[in-house]
């Protein structure tokens, strides 16, 4: 699959897609309509991916205030494609690391995300109990923009009860918190300051709450590794006692 005119040097890849610069160095966005702007190009492998409805939930949440770049365009004939603005700005755990916020400030940060968008009604059902769920709002998927924070990779959204979202949250960021990783510590602190401000714990641990949900999740997820499966079962504990 070759890229688009216009696409310019690889920015990024993650685990299931790549991000190409669209344009050239003097702004222009090279889509030939004239608006301008600064944009990128969001190329999913493998057979991952649903732009369309990735966009379409991003239009839908920025049209209620909810901080997500602009989306210009995705074809449903090419649904690994999504074109959007591009921003702008470190990841929160780039900021972490340079030393701009503090893990507190970077969970509190999570914590507001979630709450601003659970604020928001479902664009699909009718049931009051039901929201946009991002289910994969962790600090590399927020950049500080000279705006704010903005929320991106919207590949895995979906509606369904706000405990599975912040479930989710919360046992990406206890994996990294329970590995022998040099971030350990800070995963803690940011854990810890992502749940001190959850709303009600029985979102995550109630009988409808989402944390055995987000668990059978991220164990079936492809692109987990052994070892990041195998550290689940201690995520889960270490968000038990900090809940308790």
């Amino acid at each position: 699959m070759g890229i688009p005119a216009g696409a310019g040097r690889l920015l990024g890849s993650g685990r299931t897609a790549d991000v190409y610069a669209l344009g050239d160095h003097d702004g222009h966005d090279g889509l030939g309509d004239g608006s301008g702007g600064a944009w990128v190009l969001r190329r999913y492998r493998d057979g991952y991916g649903d732009a369309p409805t990735e966009a379409a939930v991003m239009e839908y949440v920025r049209g209620h205030g909810y901080p997500v770049p602009r989306v210009r365009a995705a074809d449903a004939r090419q649904r690994t494609d999504l074109v959007m603005e591009r921003l702008y700005g470190p990841t929160v755990v780039e900021a972490l690391a340079a030393g701009q916020l503090t893990a507190g400030e970077a969970g509190l940060a999570l914590s507001r995300l979630l709450r601003d968008l659970h604020a928001i009604p479902a664009r699909r059902s009718t049931d009051p109990a039901v929201r946009v769920l991002h289910l994969d709002l962790h600090p590399e998927n927020v950049l500080l923009t000279p705006a704010g924070p903005m929320v991106i990779d919207w590949a895995n959204t979906d509606e369904g009860p706000p405990g599975r979202d912040w479930s989710m949250s919360a046992v990406i960021v206890a994996q990294v918190a329970v590995d022998d990783d040099p971030r350990a510590p800070l995963a803690e602190e940011m854990l810890s300051a992502l749940l001190a401000d959850c709303p009600d714990p029985a979102l995550l641990t109630g009988p409808d709450g989402g944390l055995g949900w987000a668990t059978v999740q991220r164990a079936a997820n492809p692109t987990m590794s052994p070892r990041e499966v195998e550290l689940l079962g201690e995520a889960g504990e270490l968000i038990r006692r900090l809940l308790a």
